[in-house]
């Protein structure tokens, strides 16, 4: 058996058994990501010639020579059973191996995802501004952004251009025109698509990551003529979000900048990923940033450590904290109990809530 015919049948394995990410090490059996952890697979140990071929046999050619002169590449794959893969081959102690993650080639919709998804749509009806989709790598950025693309695919006539690095999910269009432009392939660069976009007639943006100052000043030009930008950013929660865009800037043009970021920027998302209470799997669990007066007014002011205040104080606009969405999850018994508090950017809070005591500004309330 060759080792692209040995690969496939890893990578069919991984789809039939719900497997987010397949880990390919040289001298070791492959491992796959199930509902957030790592199992081997029963197989003799893959050689370091064997991960090095596949790597070369797959890797497309525009990208052969990033791998060589670089030792690390990203690209994406489509298995003979039409499965697609996010790939990324690097050599570790001079040996090579890849992490696959699989990508479904339909769209998630907000349900499937067991996302809450009345503030997600509100904010894909949106004509201008920026939201963030934020979390660490393998948070469910990805997923959370095809479907809020997918929701205006199907309700909206709009023309949606994509830059992503590689393309995950693929779309058919339906009411909009959906244009997906793949870095290295498409075009060299993030900031070099996003120069380019704005003379794409495009009505909403997706930016797969905002890595450097120059595709986020566009995104904010974009923003304030009229268009709807999404993109992703890694951050931990709403306000290290907010601070990380000042990162991008020199210390002189911050001050200058909060008003400008106020009034761009809509909301934040960020996402974590816990185990579901049944069968397996993983829940989104979120915190929602959404600018109102007040949102906006704290940026500006650059008063950012009070941003965590604010999103707790502002619920009726669809702001909540993560501790207001593992409540919900637990009374809804999707998570358990010592997950949710486990996972809690403040596990003391969220014990009382459980048992029915809140705060409010004029006490305990019981």
């Amino acid at each position: 058996m060759s080792v692209l015919e040995t690969l496939h049948g890893l990578l069919s394995l991984a789809v039939e058994n719900g497997a987010s990410d397949v880990h390919i090490k040289s001298n070791k059996p492959a491992f796959l990501r199930l509902s957030g952890r790592l199992e081997s697979v029963e197989m003799d140990p893959i050689t370091p010639e064997e991960v090095r071929e596949f790597i070369e046999q797959t890797v497309p050619a525009q990208f052969y020579d990033s791998w060589v002169k670089n030792r690390q590449v990203d690209y994406s794959y489509s298995a003979p059973d039409g499965s697609r893969f996010r790939v990324n081959g690097f050599l570790q102690r001079g040996l090579p191996s890849v992490v696959m993650r699989h990508v479904s080639n339909h769209p998630p919709t907000f349900a499937e995802l067991n996302l809450d998804g009345s503030t997600l749509a509100n904010l894909c009806n949106e004509k201008n501004g920026i939201v963030l989709l934020c979390g660490a790598t393998g948070s469910g950025k990805s997923s959370t952004l095809a479907a809020m693309i997918n929701h205006i695919n199907h309700t909206v006539d709009r023309h949606i251009v994509t830059l992503e690095d590689p393309i995950e999910f693929t779309y058919t269009d339906v009411k909009s025109i959906i244009n997906q432009r793949e870095i290295g392939i498409d075009c060299p660069s993030f900031a070099q698509g996003m120069r380019s976009v704005l003379r794409q007639d495009p009505d909403v943006i997706l930016v797969g990551e905002m890595r450097d100052r120059e595709t986020f000043e566009t995104a904010l030009q974009a923003s304030e003529t009229g268009h709807l930008v999404f993109g992703t950013l890694h951050a931990s929660n709403a306000q290290q979000a907010v601070q990380r865009l000042f990162e991008f800037f020199p210390e002189e043009r911050k001050h200058a900048l909060q008003r400008q970021i106020a009034g761009a920027l809509l909301a934040t998302i960020t996402q974590k990923l816990l185990p579901a209470m049944e069968g397996g799997g993983r829940m989104p669990v979120t915190e929602a940033f959404v600018l109102d007066a007040l949102g906006r007014k704290t940026i500006q002011e650059g008063k950012f450590e009070k941003i965590e205040a604010v999103v707790e104080a502002c619920e009726d606009n669809g702001s909540k904290t993560f501790n207001q969405d593992l409540f919900r999850l637990v009374k809804a018994g999707l998570i358990s109990k010592e997950n949710a508090i486990s996972n809690s950017p403040n596990p003391r809070q969220l014990e009382m809530n459980l048992k029915g005591i809140f705060l409010s500004s004029g006490g305990i309330v019981g």
